[in-house]
């Protein structure tokens, strides 16, 4: 099975830029108008216009070098919420899109 999670945007060409600094690189491949990011062999994130939509995607992410992330993010002006500390020792973030999509950072303890 393979997972395409859709994240809807106001502005396609302003959210390319975002996106690529989130992911740290530009998009895997553009297909029509969507760009698509690769996370693993069967999961993608697709970021295309749909303004009527835009704004509403939540989605978590688990990732390692979580204070990397967060620093490389910061060094491109990509603000985030605190980062919490479960108790079973996941850390967690919210970053929000510049359209209010909130995509979560976890990183397990």
């Amino acid at each position: 099975m393979d997972l395409y999670c859709c994240i809807p945007v106001t502005d396609r060409s302003a959210a390319l830029d975002w996106f690529a600094v989130f992911f740290g690189r530009p998009a895997d491949e553009i297909i029509g108008t969507e760009a698509l990011w690769q996370l693993s062999e069967h999961a993608w994130i697709v970021v295309d216009a749909h303004p009527e939509r835009a704004g509403g995607a939540l989605l978590t992410l688990g990732v390692t070098g979580l204070d990397d992330i967060l620093a490389r993010l910061s060094a491109h002006g990509i603000g985030h919420e605190p980062v919490e500390t479960y108790d079973n020792g996941v850390r967690h973030v919210v970053v929000l899109d510049p359209d209010g999509n909130s995509l979560s950072l976890a990183e397990a303890g």
